[in-house]
């Protein structure tokens, strides 16, 4: 382990197993990636933002690059060239793989760049073809329909999955819950189903504090760092969580093509991760809260919140859905998600319009929907926002009619 306090570096993942006992999820988001700082005599993470780094003795360096290139681990020693390694970000990824549980986790520029590499990586061993369930985010299923990387994708639903597989089939790709449904989908059902294709989980909204994947047979595990991993809305990112042997051919990828987290991104990653859990706890009650209350209003009609719970809460109107965005004031109208405020977007308008809108139907995604990602306001302010937004539904007296009992849908898979 480098012990300088610009080039600290912590061991790999395995290394911090030293704690005498396994620690609980809210101490894992504190520490991990961390364990060596009292010993470095350093409180804070320190962020490394060197570009490159002395190699005095260029035959060793030659046989560190050597090796890299044919194995994708991390290279030994002090780091090479920061689009090869930065040790402010390997804290951020092993701290990731410890909440995910995972041996490994590589990060990236933005989470479209982490699925660009993990596509690359089984396409560059001629396994191009994708079997993927809608829906998923948006750009993701772009990326996949458009063939831009030299893809081919199958679309099924989870039942279809196996007979949809191929012996060219590189992966199979899921979102539970699903961007902007919040469809859920059994993973473990799945990763059986998909035998010894690689399942790649998309888990930026259920976030390692609701639901661990690996745990249920996904290999890879995709996050959009960007949202709750960083958690306040100022940091683009991407990371995959995988075994270390995939994390290899992962850092190779990003190596070659450039897709590579800022250090000063991985550092508010990394302390990002410190509040995960607290934020993503209170920020689910509150959204169950509000859940409850769509679901019982007359103006709602439909409300999607998934049984795993969560942060997020889709619904559709009676009304006009856009006269709802703009009516907010509170609430942020805005894409994106996971920020400690509270944001709300229409799927059909904003982040599901490059998807053809057959298909945005054909997965559930209406003209009526809105997806809501709760932040840490208070409920009550949060429920006169919205209340007001939704402003008076239409009725032959021209007043609001009582609220009325009304279902609130689990979130299924299509």
């Amino acid at each position: 382990m480098e012990n300088t306090q610009t080039g600290v570096r912590p061991d790999p993942v395995s290394a911090p197993a030293a704690a005498p006992h396994p620690r609980a999820q809210a101490t894992e988001a504190v520490h991990a990636g961390r364990d060596d700082l009292a010993a470095l005599g350093v409180h804070a993470v320190p962020l490394d933002l060197s570009t490159t780094y002395p190699a005095p003795d260029t035959r060793a360096e030659a046989a560190r690059i050597d090796e890299f290139a044919s194995g994708g681990a991390r290279p030994d020693g002090p780091p090479v060239y920061a689009r090869l390694d930065n040790p402010t970000v390997a804290r951020f990824e092993d701290a990731l793989a410890r909440l995910e549980g995972t041996q490994s986790a590589v990060a990236f520029a933005s989470g479209m760049a982490a699925l660009t590499a993990t596509l690359l990586v089984r396409a560059a061993e001629g396994l191009r073809h994708v079997v993927a369930v809608r829906p998923l985010y948006g750009c993701s299923d772009h990326l996949l329909e458009s063939g831009l990387l030299g893809t081919e994708v199958t679309w099924t639903d989870p039942a279809g999955v196996e007979a949809a597989i191929r012996p060219d089939t590189g992966l199979v790709m899921v979102e539970s819950p699903a961007n902007p449904t919040l469809a859920e989908v059994d993973l473990a059902a799945l990763a059986r189903a998909c035998g010894p294709v690689p399942l790649l989980a998309d888990n930026t909204f259920a976030t390692p504090v609701l639901q661990r994947p690996h745990e249920s047979g996904a290999r890879l595990v995709l996050h959009s760092a960007t949202k709750y991993l960083g958690g306040h809305g100022d940091v683009l990112g991407g990371i995959v969580a995988c075994d270390e042997e995939f994390a290899c051919r992962l850092r190779q990828v990003r190596f070659a093509t450039g897709g590579v987290l800022h250090p000063l991104a991985g550092y508010l990653l990394l302390r990002g991760l410190s509040t995960l859990p607290v934020r993503v706890r209170a920020q689910s009650r509150t959204a169950a809260d509000l859940a409850g209350r769509l679901a019982a209003d007359p103006r709602i009609a439909r409300v999607h919140y998934p049984r795993l719970g969560g942060a997020m809460v889709a619904f559709e109107v009676e009304g006009d859905p856009h006269a709802v965005t703009a009516g907010v004031r509170l609430i942020t109208p805005a894409v994106s998600l996971g920020s400690v405020d509270t944001l709300i977007q229409h799927p059909a308008s904003i982040s599901h319009r490059i998807v053809a809108e057959g298909d945005r139907h054909s997965a559930g995604i209406s003209e009526k929907l809105l997806r809501m990602s709760v932040g840490l306001e208070d409920v009550e302010d949060l429920w006169q926002d919205l209340d007001r937004a939704l402003g008076v539904s239409p009725g032959p007296t021209g007043r609001r009619p009582e609220p009325a009992q009304r279902e609130l849908h689990p979130a299924a898979a299509p």
